[in-house]
């Protein structure tokens, strides 16, 4: 008897989200396969986030949105472990609130999970407010792949494109890190635990998520200290593999090519206003 086919939940931390909530909700939604929940946690947001999610359920009645408010601890970590724990799907999907998932994503996870030897699963990521975006997608593939070559048995999560196995989540959920003062990778962090427990992640080139490129507007400073939560949480594990610090590597390496072309879209729409 072949497996059952997973269903998928997808879980949306949110912070005064409202420039991006409506596309990132509006792409869960419009699924060529649909999730069987979508569910947006509200971690004390002061704009309009809140506003726009509950407008959404009454634009959207037949959708499986459901909308929380975490107000007990401000925070990604606890904000995603919320909905999570919360989440009732055999998959979990999670993604930021700024990102897009392509149509066919959640039908995309539910064949990653088939196998059910996977506990979790990430993929590329399309920047979409960036030029070539096409191109930037094969590239990102690339990159990413060859990262996962490079670290053999060890697969990073991209927080903005995963999705894991409820029962992994359950199983790693006390070991993760609580991280009060938001100065590591909650991914990787994710993706270490995973790891050390024997569970597999497996990286799928069809499971795609665009996200934002506004990384890349934050000042050398605040970039760096960024990147650097890479190095703060393999510290944290006591891991010391150069080989886990190439994805670092890559994201000072894009930086100043990738600020230039920011710089001049944004010059190229002032011009244009």
């Amino acid at each position: 008897m072949p497996p059952a086919t997973p269903t998928v939940s997808i879980v949306i931390p949110a912070y005064n989200e409202e420039a991006s909530i409506r596309a990132c909700v509006m792409a869960a939604i419009m699924q060529t396969t649909a999730a069987s929940e979508i569910i947006v946690v509200d971690n004390r947001s002061t704009d309009a986030t809140g506003e726009i999610v509950r407008a959404l359920q009454v634009e959207y009645p037949d959708s499986p949105l459901i909308y929380f408010q975490q107000d007990l601890e401000q925070g990604l970590v606890p904000t995603r472990n919320f909905g999570l724990d919360r989440a009732q799907g055999t998959v979990i999907g999670r993604i930021d609130a700024d990102s897009v998932i392509e149509p066919n994503w959640v039908a995309e996870v539910q064949q990653a999970f088939i196998d059910e030897s996977v506990a979790a699963a990430t993929g590329p990521v399309l920047y979409y407010d960036m030029p070539l975006r096409r191109f930037g997608l094969k590239a990102d593939d690339r990159v990413r792949r060859f990262i996962l070559t490079l670290s053999r048995d060890y697969h990073f999560l991209f927080g903005s494109n995963m999705a894991i196995r409820r029962t992994a989540w359950l199983a790693i959920r006390d070991q993760t890190c609580r991280d009060e003062v938001d100065e590591l990778h909650e991914d990787i962090d994710l993706s270490i635990h995973l790891a050390q427990n024997g569970l597999k992640v497996t990286y799928v080139t069809s499971m795609v998520s665009g996200m934002s490129a506004r990384r890349l507007e934050d000042s050398p400073r605040d970039y760096s200290y960024y990147v650097h939560r890479f190095e703060r949480t393999y510290a944290r594990h006591g891991l010391m593999n150069p080989v886990l610090r190439v994805p670092m590597w890559v994201f000072f390496a894009i930086y100043p090519l990738g600020k230039v072309i920011r710089t001049m879209q944004h010059r190229k729409l002032a011009r244009a206003a």
